[in-house]
């Protein structure tokens, strides 16, 4: 079952990249520069690129909530990084060579990562005070990085938006593996409906700040950046919160850090060095007419 759910993620992950490429050319569409507002939503409705990438991104939650029923927050979440090289590969800027260590770093540490927390993975139920613990600690996240956008403006804005989107994406993870893995194991007369309700207002508030993001900044920023914090504030909650990591080693703990760290420099590299390039006057014009 563990392989399956790493099939699905993995797919989700792709699905992920696709999707953000189409919805930010549709926001951005519609925008221009201007930031995106409720009356605007009208508008992206009838967008073919943004309608598109929802098709995409809907596709890629419901591989995302297949992989979440069989295996563990620890090994899910991670995978959700791979959808920044998606986002790179189908740019409009050509590959560097930075560009792809960057990408080949990344994949590796992810890859490395999936392999060993795959074999040392509990799978505890989770109670419903430590349903509202890791509810209390993302949401006064959520809320200092929405403060923080709304007393901002382009990238920065952007960059606190991807980071709260991130955030309240791992929230929901982690409240839909309880669902998951509750139905699946119990039935649905044990179904948690304190997760099902955090999970139900965080998703939507994550897609929420994505596209108020696209309309702030590229989608390598945006895409980076959750894809940075969401696996980040997940596995942290997965290990402690979720106590899926009971079962790891010290050796093989250290071993998960160093890759949690690899892969956040990946990140961190290619971002920056990809948001450089498109800035640069030779590239800006090009980027401008493909966004």
């Amino acid at each position: 079952m563990i392989a399956l759910a790493v099939a699905c993620a993995l797919c989700a992950a792709i699905a992920s990249g696709v999707g953000a490429r189409l919805q930010h050319g549709g926001v951005r569409a519609e925008t221009g520069q201007d930031e995106l507002r409720l009356r605007t939503l009208a508008r992206l409705g009838r967008n073919r690129g943004w309608l598109a990438g929802l098709a995409v991104l809907s596709a890629g939650t419901a591989l995302q909530i297949i992989a979440l029923t069989f295996a563990p927050v620890i090994v899910v979440a991670p995978l959700v990084v791979l959808a920044l090289p998606v986002v790179v590969l189908l740019g409009p800027s050509t590959l560097d060579r930075r560009s792809l260590l960057a990408v080949g770093a990344v994949s590796a540490a992810v890859g490395v990562f999936v392999a060993l927390s795959s074999g040392a993975v509990a799978n505890p139920r989770l109670p419903p005070s430590d349903v509202l613990q890791a509810t209390q600690i993302v949401a006064v996240t959520v809320a200092v990085l929405g403060t923080a956008a709304a007393f901002s403006r382009g990238l920065v804005r952007c960059v606190a938006l991807s980071a709260g989107a991130g955030a309240a994406y791992a929230l929901s993870s982690v409240l839909i593996r309880d669902v998951a893995f509750t139905v699946r194991t119990l039935g649905f007369a044990e179904l948690p409906w304190l997760a099902l309700a955090g999970a139900l207002v965080a998703f939507p508030l994550a897609a929420w700040f994505v596209q108020l993001a696209y309309a702030s900044g590229p989608p390598d920023v945006v895409v980076g950046c959750g894809t940075t914090v969401n696996p980040l504030v997940a596995t942290v909650l997965g290990m402690t919160v979720l106590d899926e990591a009971s079962a790891t080693s010290l050796v093989t703990a250290v071993a998960l850090v160093a890759c949690g760290a690899a892969a956040v420099s990946g990140i961190a590299v290619l971002t920056v060095h990809r948001r450089q390039l498109v800035s640069s006057p030779s590239r800006r014009a090009r980027y401008s007419r493909s966004t």
